[in-house]
């Protein structure tokens, strides 16, 4: 399959295949085998059209970067496969009390100075009960004083939740679907997908943009990664920022040892998340570390046009801000 021309419509170049007939829920944008075409793509075919869809939509030479503070460490009661965080096992990490409000207004200050305009507050939690609520909108509101966007990921939010977050100024809420439908039970035993789902309804219904993506190489298939991006792509409206994960692997969590994915794979996935979802923000998320600046430099290619910038990832490492900067100025690429 070849695509040497761009269109309006980035789907063009699958409404012709033989194999693929037209779905009869018009509301489903993207089928999984549409993805999957696009997924088995030669690679330069795949980033080429993933690139131009990025420069019909966004500026291909700049980036947004991101901050994320772990508010609430440790102590989940969930058992998702990846988590370092979860009480269960045994990882090294503590479980900690909630940050003092002037420890979060100082980092998000930092971050602002190394060039951050998004600061995201994340808590390790089920849910968040309600006097958790009300200490998050007074760091919400505190970080949005600074000048900066807030997003914060605190897991499953209860009816009215959400409208106090957003009362509170907040502009994302992050809250990850990790993979597809069909995998999920092999990940996450403790939540429902519909739970999942149902977070996310509740923050659009409180006027809050979504932020929501997924975690690659935890031993899916190509066919499940395709499953999490018809997920998102299929959403309505899509995530306006869509962070990509590579897991990363943690001694004491069940998915410590997994066989690593690929990076080509990994770029593969953020081109068809571009492709999909041409107008949001496609983030570059965990597992930069483990990442060569070539391969980020293909992320970015492949339509990645964001990046979690700083020190620190909740409980594992991220690229140094300075080292960053040093990539970017390399690639020519300017901060938003």
């Amino acid at each position: 399959m070849r695509c040497n021309s761009l269109t309006a419509d980035p789907t063009d170049h699958l409404k012709n295949a033989d194999s693929i007939a037209q779905p009869a829920d018009k509301s489903v944008r993207w089928r999984i085998p549409e993805i999957q075409l696009l997924l088995d793509m030669p690679f330069n075919d795949l980033v080429f059209q993933a690139q131009q869809v990025h420069r019909q939509f966004h500026d291909a030479n700049t980036v947004q970067l991101s901050t994320l503070i772990s508010v609430k460490t440790g102590g989940c009661s969930e058992d998702c496969g990846y988590c370092p965080q979860a009480a269960r096992y045994h990882t090294g990490v503590e479980n900690q009390e909630m940050l003092p409000i002037e420890d979060v207004v100082a980092a998000a200050a930092a971050a602002k100075a190394q060039g951050a305009t998004r600061f995201c507050m994340g808590a390790a939690w089920r849910g968040p009960k309600q006097r958790d609520i009300e200490k998050v909108t007074a760091m919400i509101g505190a970080v949005k004083s600074l000048g900066m966007e807030t997003c914060a990921t605190l897991g499953m939010l209860k009816p009215g939740q959400a409208k106090q977050l957003g009362d509170a100024g907040l502009d994302y809420y992050n809250h990850n679907l990790d993979t597809s439908p069909d995998y999920y039970s092999e990940i996450i035993t403790t939540r429902q997908y519909q739970d999942r789902l149902n977070t996310l309804q509740e923050v659009r219904n409180a006027g809050i943009n979504v932020c929501c993506g997924g975690i690659v190489g935890m031993g899916e298939t190509r066919e499940a990664r395709a499953g999490l991006i018809a997920q998102l792509a299929n959403l309505d409206p899509y995530p306006e920022s869509v962070p990509i994960n590579y897991l990363v692997q943690v001694e004491g969590t069940p998915l410590y040892g997994t066989a690593k994915l690929d990076p080509f794979e990994f770029v593969r996935t953020i081109a068809a998340a571009r492709i999909t979802m041409p107008k949001a923000m496609v983030r570059l998320s965990a597992g930069r570390r483990e990442m060569s600046q070539a391969v980020q430099a293909l992320c970015f290619l492949a339509g990645a046009n964001s990046i979690f910038y700083g020190d620190k990832l909740l409980t594992t490492g991220n690229p140094e801000a300075q080292r960053d900067q040093t990539l970017l100025d390399k690639l020519g690429m300017q901060s938003l």
